[in-house]
């Protein structure tokens, strides 16, 4: 199962990916929302992990884009911040806060890889 995991912090992809791995994933990691894009579109993950605040362009957009051309996608919306009281985060599968203890994060991707 690949995983995308799109954060524009670089210590987060690094951690993602290394905890992930140990779980068996296939780690792809976008720093950008350009090239989270361009690795969407070719490696056509199964799951995404998706930074709301980034450079270029902001989670949510990509949130929108993503699900326009894979609908059925699952979307972890993963931020610092909580924007659960903004409804465009809502077409996630799951809003998580981010954390040094990713056990919430791996059981919701294991939850939502099994459906």
């Amino acid at each position: 199962m690949k995983v995308l995991v799109v954060d524009d912090d670089a210590h987060i992809l690094r951690l993602y990916k290394e905890e992930l791995e140990e779980e068996g994933y296939e780690v792809l990691v976008a720093g950008t929302g350009k090239e989270a894009m361009e690795i969407f579109e070719k490696e056509e993950p199964d799951l995404v992990t998706l930074d709301i605040l980034m450079p270029d362009i902001d989670g949510i957009s990509l949130l929108r884009r993503m699900k326009e051309l894979k609908p059925r996608i699952p979307i972890i919306m993963s931020t610092a911040y909580d924007y659960r009281d903004d409804f465009a985060v809502w077409a996630s599968e799951a809003y998580l806060v981010k954390s040094a203890d990713l056990s919430e994060l791996k059981s919701m991707i294991r939850k939502l890889l099994s459906k």
